[in-house]
C-alpha cells in the first residue's frame, strides 16, 4: 500500500464505484477503499435478511415465513434505472452490462384522489386513461407529439416558444393541460419532487419527458430497468471494471487519516501505513468536516406477501405521489420489486417508500404511500441526513459526492458524477471518449 497513486477513492458507493472505473479506463492510477467489509457503502443490497434485522436493531430473527436467509438482498436506497438514461450509457459504453442481468419494471403509476392510476406514456394509453376526460386527453395527445418533434436545436420545432426564456407554466397554458395533467406530467414523466421547476425555462422539461418516452420506446412496459440480484450489483459491476485496468481494491480498511499539506491533499493513513494521491474521491461518511446537511430523506422497506392493489397483480413496479396530492412540498415515491428479481423468496415483495423529510413528523408524511401497500408484514425505517460538500475540491482536491436523494431513478446521481469528473479533469464528461480510452487498452472488437 506504501506507493504512490494518481487518485484514492474512500467508500465503494455507485457514485466512487463508477468514478474509480472512468478514472481508471483513463489510465490513472487508483487506489480503491472501503472501511466495510461490503460492497456499496450507502448503496448496498444487504444480504442475508438477518442482516438487515441487525442492521435496524429488529429484535429476533426474521420469521420462518419469510423463507432461506440468503435469498434475500435488500437495497438500502431503491432506484430504478431510465432505460435510455445516463446510467444505462455508462453501464453499456464501459461494456458493465456484461457483469449484470436486467429486467424491464412492469409499470409507472400515479396517485390521484386515493388511488393509483397507470402512467399514460403513449399516445394509445393516454387515450385510454381514466386520469382525464376526453377534451383533456385530446389537448395532452398534442402535447405530446409536439415534446416528441422538440428539438431544441432546430427553431422551427419551437412552435412559439423559446425554450431558454418561456416557462413550463406557459407552455402548459399554451396546450390548455388541466391541473391534474400538469401534476402527472411534472412528477411521473418529468419526475421532478418539487413544483419548482414551473417557473424555469422549458427546455429541461421538455427534454426530461423526451427521456421518459424515449425509455418507454425502448422496452414497452415501463421507462424502469431493475437489475436481477438488487442494486448492490451496480458498484461491483465498476469495480470489476476498474480492476480490470489495473485498479486496486480494498475492503474493511480502516481510514484513520487524510493527510493534508498546505491545504491539499497528499495521501490517506491506514493501518498505520500511508498511501499518497494527488486526488482524493470519497462520500460524505469519510469528511464529516467538509460536508454540510441540506435536509433529510426518509426511507421504510416494507415486506410485503402479495402485490400492490390496483397494479395488475405486478411484480415490480414505481408508484409517485405528487405533492400536490397530499398537501405536501416534494413527492413520495415507492419502488416496488419482488422474487422475480432475485432480491426475495418465493412469493414475497419488497416495496420501499421514501420522500423528502419536511416536518418533524416523518413517519407521519410518508403514511399516504404505506396505506396503498397494506397489510405490511414487516418494515424497516431509515432517516438519512442529506449531505453536500462545504466547496468544489479545487483547493484541497478532495471531491466529495453527494448523498443519494429520494428520487427514484439514477439521473440525478449521474449528475453528480460528471459534476465530480469535471471538476477533477478540468473537462466535460464525454462518454465516446471513455469508449476510445477503452479500446486503446482492448483494441477494437
Amino acid at each position: 500500500m506504501n506507493e504512490e497513486y494518481d487518485v484514492i477513492v474512500l467508500g465503494t458507493g455507485l457514485t466512487e464505484c463508477i468514478l474509480s472505473g472512468i478514472m481508471s479506463v483513463n489510465g490513472k492510477k487508483v487506489l480503491h477503499m472501503d472501511r466495510n467489509p461490503y460492497y456499496g457503502g450507502e448503496s448496498a443490497s444487504i444480504t442475508p435478511l438477518e442482516d438487515l434485522y441487525k442492521r435496524f436493531k429488529i429484535p429476533g430473527a426474521p420469521p420462518a415465513s419469510m423463507g432461506r436467509g440468503r435469498d434475500w438482498n435488500v437495497d438500502l436506497i431503491p432506484k430504478f434505472l431510465m432505460a435510455n438514461g445516463q446510467l444505462v450509457k455508462m453501464l453499456l459504453f464501459t461494456e458493465v452490462t456484461r457483469y449484470l442481468d436486467f429486467k424491464v419494471t412492469e409499470g409507472s403509476f400515479v396517485y390521484k384522489g386515493g388511488k393509483i392510476y397507470k402512467v399514460p406514456s403513449t399516445e394509445a394509453e393516454a387515450l385510454a386513461s381514466s386520469l382525464m376526460g376526453l377534451f383533456e386527453k385530446r389537448r395532452f395527445r398534442k402535447f405530446l407529439v409536439y415534446v416528441a418533434n422538440f428539438d431544441e436545436n432546430d427553431p422551427r420545432t419551437f412552435e412559439g416558444i423559446d425554450p431558454k426564456k418561456t416557462s413550463m407554466r406557459e407552455v402548459y397554458k399554451k396546450f390548455d393541460l388541466g391541473q391534474d395533467v400538469i401534476d402527472f406530467t411534472g412528477h411521473a414523466l418529468a419526475l421532478y419532487r418539487t413544483d419548482d421547476y414551473l417557473d424555469q425555462p422549458c427546455c429541461e422539461t421538455i427534454n426530461r419527458i423526451k427521456l421518459y418516452s424515449e425509455s418507454l420506446a425502448r422496452y414497452g412496459k415501463s421507462p424502469y430497468l431493475y437489475p436481477l440480484y438488487g442494486l448492490g450489483e451496480l458498484p461491483q459491476g465498476f469495480a470489476r471494471l476498474s480492476a480490470i485496468y489495473g485498479g486496486t481494491y480494498m475492503l474493511n480498511k480502516p481510514i484513520e487519516e487524510i493527510i493534508m499539506q498546505n491545504g491539499k491533499v497528499i495521501g490517506v493513513k491506514s493501518e498505520g501505513e500511508i498511501a499518497r494521491c494527488k486526488q482524493l474521491i470519497c462520500d460524505p461518511s469519510y469528511v464529516k468536516d467538509r460536508v454540510e446537511k441540506v435536509g433529510q430523506v426518509i426511507r421504510v422497506i416494507c415486506i410485503l406477501s402479495h402485490p400492490i392493489k390496483n397494479t395488475n397483480d405486478a411484480n415490480s413496479c414505481q408508484i409517485i405521489i405528487p405533492q400536490n396530492q397530499v398537501n405536501r412540498k416534494s413527492d413520495i415515491y415507492v419502488c416496488m420489486i419482488s422474487s422475480a428479481h432475485n432480491v426475495a423468496a418465493q412469493g414475497k415483495y419488497i416495496a420501499i417508500a421514501s420522500t423528502t423529510v419536511e416536518t418533524k413528523e416523518p413517519e407521519k408524511e410518508i403514511r399516504p404511500a404505506l396505506e396503498l401497500l397494506e397489510p405490511i408484514e414487516q418494515k424497516f425505517v431509515s432517516i438519512s441526513d442529506l449531505l453536500v460538500p462545504k466547496d468544489l475540491g479545487t483547493e484541497s482536491q478532495i471531491f466529495i459526492s453527494r448523498t443519494y436523494d429520494a428520487t427514484t431513478h439514477f439521473e440525478t446521481t449521474c449528475d453528480d458524477i460528471k459534476d465530480i469528473y469535471k471538476r477533477m479533469m478540468g473537462s466535460e464528461f464525454d462518454f465516446e471518449e471513455m469508449k476510445r480510452k477503452k479500446n486503446d487498452i482492448y483494441g477494437e472488437d
